[in-house]
């Protein structure tokens, strides 16, 4: 492995190695007993697997199915069920199978975050060195945000593992790391604290580890490669791109003012874009308004505090280092708030800081305003006295920046003179503090989440315990609407079943389908688990939204012992599906010949059963002689079971004697009138109207 350098950015060559070779089944007879192998694993059933192993096919238990070459191993793996990979390993299993991407057992193992698989892999002499298809090695499948992928992380490194290796692309795991470090930034931590190379690149893009940190918006990440291992910010991508140009395409606008305080050059890419212009064009105002401000101030000419910035991130990296410097330099048993100005210029020197002897002697003065001669640790931390408040770290309240002396329990001196207690917080599985100074840590752990389908997979009692002792009810279901003992039914774990029953379960809550735990357990065809349910009150003869009972679906797994079970405690043989489909007809599709012959036995059975009882004969009956008398009123009413013996009532007809409704004989008569009438009158003659005479008023005699 070698570096080709150039433009001071490092571009890692790509492992040559070869993958070891697969042994897929090919002929009908392997590919059978492969996929009966596969299920018997998944049963768990060892007797069988043992038995199928030793007179089935030559090397059966190391073939692969031919999909997506899925072997034994493989499955015991993604199980975690390390008992029964030692029993595979023990019929000459190989631990290095790959599946058809090129996936070892450990690799899958680490991918779920199995620690207790991985440590047995190893243990067996597995290779730690096979890359995939990808070229992808083990610590590839250790990037996850969860603590289980971090210990494996931390047992693969500790196994002398190549913490720089790389695919067949070129890109190096802390490439990949530092690409999802918004989730994963305690493993891009941990790769830089173990010799990961910080200004590895990625030869496609030409983009560095610092550009994929600030892409994900990670300001913890980049103020630890910048700080503490000296990454150039200032190296470009293919296209002329800066970590600037990065933080502003994805609108990070702490990352946009990070690295511009830090230094960060305000450049024009290939296309002739700054990074403001690229924050414009993405759409993001915040990236775009942080931006502005920092080009106004290189055009107005405003102080910079370029250096004063990194001595302020390279302190607070190193604040554990040097807080036991300066206890030493006062040879104090309990560490010290105040030093004078000569031991603190001669620990900085001794340490290396990143500052000239001039802007450390204008620090020195800022601090000793009144001439004491004395410098308040915790002040010089904080940075309040030389930075800016917008340019000290505890201005990025949305980045949680882990220091190295988070275990520190002793106040500090902040600011403003006061004596406060460190503020700490949580992140996803390691304890870190906020940037502010402060004093003791008392962080408290997140509440745990215990998911109980998962603690039946595994097995882990005490959790379960641990949960119901909370009052978490024993049948919460997951998002499939499966409940824990539908769980441990469908893996076969007897005594999950019997633990999840005597704390209450319910046993004929069903899921969306309709699926009770009686149907899961004769679907996956565990007898025992048919007896405890039965035996327990389970509803034999629970029908799904299809119409299928259990007894159907013991037929159509081919389980004898399921089906003699359920016939044995009364199952009904004459139920059908919606189908139309009774159990002699699925038994006849599905079943083999022992269970055609238990069904149809049962079958008989009833049918004789039905045909012995001898129905009473019926009494002839006598026709009587029909009578012209009225029906009374009561003989009606027993007869019509719609008729009522109340007496019902109308409104009249009529509204103080004025007919409100016309009767239909009364209607029809007048219209018979009218058209008589009509019909005699000649509508073509017009009747004249004589002439009205006017006459003249009279005029009134004369007196």
């Amino acid at each position: 492995m070698f570096y080709q350098k150039g433009n001071a950015r490092r571009v890692r060559t790509p492992p040559t190695m070869l993958m070891r070779r697969n042994f897929v089944a090919e002929d009908q007879l392997e590919i059978k007993q492969v996929y009966k192998l596969l299920q018997l694993v998944n049963q768990k059933n060892k007797e069988q697997i043992q038995k199928l192993v030793h007179f089935g096919v030559s090397g059966l238990i190391n073939l692969t199915e031919p999909k997506e070459g899925v072997s034994a191993l493989h499955l015991a793996s993604v199980d975690n069920d390390v008992e029964l990979a030692h029993f595979l390993l023990s019929l000459n299993a190989h631990p290095d199978i790959q599946d058809k991407k090129g996936r070892t057992a450990m690799m899958l193992a680490a991918k779920h975050g199995n620690v207790d698989m991985v440590k047995f892999l190893a243990s067996r002499q597995a290779n730690l060195t096979m890359v995939d298809k990808e070229g992808k090695g083990l610590l590839f499948y250790c990037i996850s945000p969860t603590g289980r992928h971090e210990q494996i992380m931390n047992m693969v490194l500790d196994m002398n593992m190549d913490v720089n290796s790389t695919s067949y692309t070129g890109k190096s795991v802390f490439m990949v790391a530092c690409e999802h470090a918004e989730k994963c930034v305690n493993l891009s931590m941990l790769l830089l604290e173990r010799g990961a190379d910080p200004d590895v690149a990625d030869p496609e893009t030409g983009c560095t580890a610092l550009m994929a940190a600030v892409t994900a918006g990670s300001v913890a990440l980049v103020l630890r490669i910048l700080s503490v291992y000296s990454a150039d910010f200032n190296l470009t991508a293919k296209l002329g791109e800066t970590a600037l140009h990065m933080a502003a395409s994805e609108g990070h606008a702490e990352c946009c003012r990070f690295l511009f305080q830090r230094g960060g050059n305000m450049t024009k890419n290939k296309l002739g874009l700054l990074p403001s212009e690229v924050a414009m064009k993405n759409g993001h105002k915040a990236a775009l308004k942080e931006l502005r401000m920092a080009e106004q101030t290189l055009k107005t000419g405003k102080l910079t505090f370029f250096s004063e910035a990194r001595l302020h991130d390279w302190s607070f990296e190193h604040k554990a280092v040097l807080r036991r410097a300066f206890q030493s330099a006062k040879a104090a048993e309990l560490p010290v708030a105040t030093v004078s100005n000569e031991t603190f210029v001669s620990v900085l020197q001794a340490h290396h800081a990143p500052i000239h002897e001039e802007s450390l002697a204008v620090i020195v003065s800022l601090h000793d305003k009144n001439r004491r001669g004395k410098i308040s640790i915790g002040e010089f931390f904080a940075g309040c006295h030389f930075l800016p408040k917008n340019y000290q770290l505890s201005s990025y309240r949305s980045a949680k920046l882990k220091s190295e002396d988070s275990e520190t329990s002793f106040a500090e001196t902040t600011c403003n003179g006061r004596s406060e207690p460190v503020q700490t917080h949580t992140a996803t599985d390691r304890p870190q503090v906020d940037v502010s100074e402060g004093a003791s840590v008392n962080w408290k752990a997140k509440e745990s989440y215990i998911n109980l389908n998962q603690c039946v997979t595994r097995d882990e009692y005490e959790l379960l315990e641990l949960a119901f002792s909370q009052n978490i009810p024993v049948d919460t279901r997951d998002r499939m609407y499966k409940t824990p003992l539908m769980t441990a039914c469908m893996k076969g774990k007897h005594q999950m079943a019997q633990f999840l029953i005597s704390h209450g379960a319910e046993l004929n809550s069903y899921d969306q389908f309709k699926w009770t735990a009686l149907h899961h357990t004769c679907m996956a065809g565990h007898a025992d688990i048919v007896k405890l349910l039965v035996d327990h009150g389970a509803i034999i003869d629970a029908a799904t939204t299809n119409g299928v009972t259990p007894l159907m679906r013991a037929i159509q797994s081919c389980k004898p012992n399921c089906v003699e079970q359920l016939l044995n405690a009364g199952a009904n043989v004459e139920a059908t599906n919606k189908r139309g489909q009774d159990c002699m007809a699925i038994a006849q599709l599905y079943g083999t010949e022992k269970i055609c012959q238990m069904v149809k036995i049962v079958l008989d059975k009833a049918m004789k059963r039905k045909s012995g009882k001898k129905l009473a004969p019926a009494h002839p009956r006598t026709q009587k002689p029909t009578s012209d008398k009225e029906t009374p009123k009561r003989c009606m009413i027993a007869m019509n079971p719609d008729a009522t013996n109340y007496l019902i009532t109308f409104p009249s007809a009529t509204v103080r004697g004025v007919p409100t409704v016309i009767s239909s004989p009364r209607l029809e008569r007048r219209l018979a009138e009218r058209k008589i009438r009509f019909s005699k009158e000649d509508m073509m003659k017009l009747s004249v109207a004589k002439p009205v005479r006017k006459t003249r008023a009279k005029k009134p005699a004369k007196m």
